[in-house]
């Protein structure tokens, strides 16, 4: 007589009997329903306890290397002129005053004229003004004569240093300006140094060229110093603040979120959140396109769950736990989701059981019990 009944698999014989069990079952609430321990193992249900979160669910987004405006420099040229060497390469790292480019410039030349002029006149004035004073001391002169000779020497004074601070907008060292005056010796070029240390991302210009006054002429990086731009969608920016840590996939690199952009891009619809790399600047390079881990923020109630594990009836989610003659369907609110993990929240306890296998099996036997209420 058990001869036509064994076509039927074992799996399928389960299933029958956990719905009768179910229909059967006289629980709490329609979210509770038996489960014969018999067929847990049968149907290949299994649990896991509920602990406290270990890791944080991750999401992935695109994100690009970008140079801070403050570690960039642009040099320029200071004066119209010719470029008469270039002292550097592409790429090539540079420190604070390593020299850049040498510029030959006839305006440079007037520049040092008008020093040397003003630097002559300002020692002459200074001469005059200690050899009246003298003259005055000695009673031979009005002291009128005194304070016409120091006004003189302090027009003479301020032209010289106007003239000393145009070569100094010129781009020339103030060591430099001061021993030209010295001497009476004016130079034929001027040479631009780095202000900072970085490496050299570009170079605009080539030996022989003419340029005028402000042509950009190289770039020097800070490539200690870099930012990322990540792009996420309008509706995921809130789950990210400022302060929030972040890791570069594929790389052992880190970096925390600055600020978020006010605004949203028309066509994509999506948000741009700043970081700023931290440490290991050398395994980024600015322009380069990375993907970005960003776990969701901790908050109560809520947990990291295995995908397997939510069910759901409509829009609503649920996880079942474990009971003493059974399982329980409890609702939970889906915060977010990334691979096979997602977190999770709602009136949950560390330590309950819940199913990760067999949760379609469960989702059957509970939904016949709701509707044999």
């Amino acid at each position: 007589m058990n001869k036509p009944f064994s076509r039927f698999p074992a799996r399928a014989w389960a299933m029958a009997m956990l719905c009768i069990a179910a229909s059967a079952a006289q629980a709490a609430g329609p979210s509770r329903f038996a489960v014969p321990a018999s067929q847990i193992q049968a149907l290949g249900i299994q649990t896991v306890p509920l602990q406290n979160q270990t890791g944080s669910v991750k999401a992935s987004f695109p994100a690009q290397v970008v140079v801070p405006p403050t570690a960039e420099q642009v040099v320029s040229s200071p004066v119209a002129g010719l470029v008469s060497q270039l002292l550097v390469q592409p790429n090539q790292i540079v420190r604070s005053g390593t020299p850049l480019v040498r510029i030959a410039s006839p305006e440079l030349g007037q520049l040092q004229l008008q020093l040397l002029q003003a630097s002559t006149r300002a020692t002459l004035a200074r001469q005059a003004a200690k050899r009246e004073q003298a003259l005055f001391d000695e009673g031979i002169i009005p002291q009128r004569r005194v304070q016409e000779a120091q006004a003189g020497l302090s027009e003479a004074e301020a032209t010289f240093n106007q003239a000393r601070a145009a070569l100094r907008l010129s781009g020339m060292p103030l060591a430099t300006i001061q021993r030209i005056a010295a001497s009476g010796k004016p130079q034929d070029s001027i040479t631009l140094t780095a202000t900072q240390a970085g490496i050299v991302t570009g170079i605009a210009v080539k030996p022989g060229q003419g340029v005028e006054a402000a042509t950009a002429l190289l770039h020097v990086t800070q490539i200690d110093s870099l930012w990322l731009d990540i792009q996420l969608p309008v509706s995921a920016s809130a789950n990210w603040l400022p302060g929030t840590k972040l890791k570069v996939q594929g790389r052992e690199v880190t970096a925390r979120i600055l600020s978020a952009s006010p605004t949203v891009a028309s066509g994509s619809q999506t948000v741009v959140l700043r970081a700023a790399v931290e440490g290991k600047t050398s395994q980024v390079r600015p322009g380069e396109f990375v993907t970005v881990e960003m776990p969701f923020a901790a908050t109560q109630g809520s947990w990291n769950v295995p995908l397997s594990a939510v069910a759901h009836d409509g829009k609503q989610a649920y996880l079942f736990v474990r009971t003493s003659n059974g399982f329980e369907g409890r609702p939970v609110q889906v915060m977010a989701s990334a691979g096979q993990q997602v977190r999770v929240h709602g009136a949950l306890q560390e330590g309950e059981q819940i199913a990760i296998r067999g949760v379609v099996a469960l989702k059957g036997a509970w939904l016949d019990a709701k509707e044999s209420k």
